[in-house]
């Protein structure tokens, strides 16, 4: 049988960051499954705001990059 919750989380704290940050990123994750209410982070936050100042601003992406990023990922 494994660690237990208590003790498990007790490891944590001498993890590295970005473990610790990983496991936190599931944590709230598991958190939004459960309640239906997902938190942004800062820097989710940051991102959607930059993205809507590229969209008052007019700045798109054409077809043919589009198309290159569906491609790319085997969508297209």
């Amino acid at each position: 049988m494994g660690l237990g919750l208590k003790e498990l989380l007790e490891k944590t704290a001498s993890w590295p960051e970005e473990d610790q940050a990983e496991l936190a990123e599931a944590a709230a994750e598991i958190e939004a499954r459960r309640t239906g209410r997902y938190i942004m982070t800062d820097a989710e936050r940051a991102a959607v705001n930059n993205g809507l100042q590229q969209v008052q601003r007019g700045e798109f992406a054409s077809d043919i990059e589009m198309q290159s990023f569906w491609k790319r990922f085997g969508v297209a």
